[in-house]
């Protein structure tokens, strides 16, 4: 047998292991999603379909993930068979492992996002009472752990010593502590934010700063949803050191005001008004019966003031303007009913007859 047959021989036995190779890849990739599928189903089926929202949560944060395997094990695959390859062999195994450790990594990040249902499963399971105010910080924490573990694994896979790093950054610990001391300050008003919690996500909220409605709370700043629309974000550090009223933790809302009775008003008009006022508010199933105050408080320069002073049993803006407005339009009623006319800001003018008499211009008018 000629030299010549036997290197066309060696030549087409490598064509052939290529061409293998190439369809062994390709069958990986069309098939990726299918095996994910059927992967999920088996999964659904041996928990006897008791994975609920949680299963969704799963494929949703694990399918590419475990597609990105298969296909990394059609390359392993396909490499064993590529005849050229194999002096790298190696390296080659370094690449596969970290890449898996990546595919890993990167399903764990998806799940513990903050919309995920790992903290509701947890909370229901060992009771742990996990406030909405935490999740974000929870899950941000938890993938800052996922990403510094998968990084360290691929460096050490690759031969590279992650204990040096880690005593650099304690050598350089005071110095990155001073560049960063606004940045730790945050994070330090993040952490009173979280255990004293004077508010949590969805409150009202009034500060020096800001009022609105609390969206999102980070681990830098707060961001705060104003009532014009517009987005605030606003550094921990700043909150930690404000005064915040926090209209959502209100149980009652208050009313008070004047209402001013013009001075021909008679005393019996007046205990009438007052007696029914107060009458009218103590039927009234929408405002809160511990604390109801009218009286007739003062005497003013145009009138008699009657001073009222009640809570309404709602706390929403909305709700609180409609109860309003009725109790409003009963008083009306009451006044009308007695006969009685609300004081305007008016004065009254006494003209010295004799005075009037010499002078031409009092003359003129009359």
């Amino acid at each position: 047998m000629s030299l010549e047959f036997l290197q066309f021989l060696q030549t087409y036995e490598k064509l052939i292991y290529c061409s293998l190779a190439v369809v062994v890849f390709f069958m990986f990739y069309l098939l990726k999603k299918v095996i994910t599928r059927n992967l999920f189903l088996l999964l659904l089926k041996i928990s006897k379909h008791r994975l609920n929202g949680f299963f969704l949560q799963l494929r949703l944060s694990f399918e590419q993930p475990i597609q990105g395997l298969i296909l990394i094990l059609g390359v392993y695959v396909s490499v064993r068979i590529f005849p050229y390859l194999d002096q790298d062999h190696v390296f080659f195994m370094h690449v596969i492992r970290s890449s898996i450790i990546f595919m890993i990594g990167w399903g764990l990040f998806n799940l513990s996002s903050s919309s995920s249902l790992m903290f509701t499963k947890l909370n229901k399971r060992f009771h742990l009472k996990i406030d909405s105010i935490l999740i974000p910080f929870f899950s941000k924490a938890i993938r800052l752990i996922i990403v510094a573990i998968s990084l360290s694994v691929i460096a050490q896979e690759f031969g590279y010593d992650v204990n040096g790093f880690v005593a650099g950054l304690g050598i350089g610990g005071l110095a990155f502590a001073l560049a960063a001391k606004d940045a730790l300050a945050n994070l330090f008003g993040g952490i009173i934010i979280i255990t004293e919690k004077p508010f949590t996500i969805g409150d009202w909220i009034l500060t020096p700063s800001v009022e609105g409605t609390v969206e999102d709370i980070s681990f830098r700043s707060t961001k705060i949803r104003t009532f014009a629309q517009a987005l605030v974000t606003v550094p921990n550090a700043t909150l930690a050191n404000e005064s915040i009223t926090n209209w959502s933790k209100m149980g009652k809302r208050q009313i008070t005001f004047s209402l001013r009775l013009t001075y021909d008003t008679s005393r019996e008009k007046v205990e009438s008004v007052v007696s029914q006022i107060e009458l009218s508010l103590r039927e009234n199933k929408n405002i809160h019966q511990d604390t109801i105050f009218v009286n007739f408080d003062t005497y003013k320069e145009n009138g008699l003031d009657v001073f009222l002073y009640f809570f309404t049993k709602t706390t929403d803006w909305g709700d609180y303007l409609k109860i309003r407005e009725s109790v409003n339009l009963e008083i009306l009623d009451i006044l009308e009913r007695e006969a009685v006319s609300i004081a305007l800001p008016t004065r009254k003018l006494l003209i010295d007859r004799d005075v009037a008499a010499n002078d031409p211009f009092v003359q003129q008018q009359t």
